[in-house]
This record gives structure tokens, sequence and C-alpha cells, in this order.
């Protein structure tokens, strides 16, 4: 696994040449969301879809 400072190189490396500093913080968010969803599906802290639509349906049914 690559380590905080080379994670950061390779996502300035791929963003062009004039994103701003909330364009940074903006991927960095999105990629730490990504690795902490990645981290649950791995922990197996997921929900199945049909547990999803089963507990979607309590809040859209009237």
């Amino acid at each position: 696994m690559a380590s905080t400072k080379e994670q950061l190189r390779e996502l300035i490396e791929r963003l062009p040449d004039d994103c701003t500093v909330e364009d940074v913080q903006y991927h960095l968010y999105v990629q730490q969301k990504v690795e902490r969803g990645l981290e649950d599906m791995r922990a197996g802290r997921v929900l199945s879809h049909e547990e999803v639509r089963r507990r979607m349906a309590k809040w859209t049914d009237k």
C-alpha cells in the first residue's frame, strides 16, 4: 500500500495544472470516503440490496 505522501503525489499528478486548493480538498475527501467504504466492505459492514430496499420502503411508503 502506498504511503499517504505517495497517494497525494499521485492525486496531484492526475489533476489538471489549473486546479485549485478546493479541487484538491474535494478529491481527497472523495478518495477518503471511497477507501472507508472499501474497508467497510472488507469487514463485512454492508447490507444486501434486498435489506436496503426493505429499509427504504419504510421511508417511502406512507
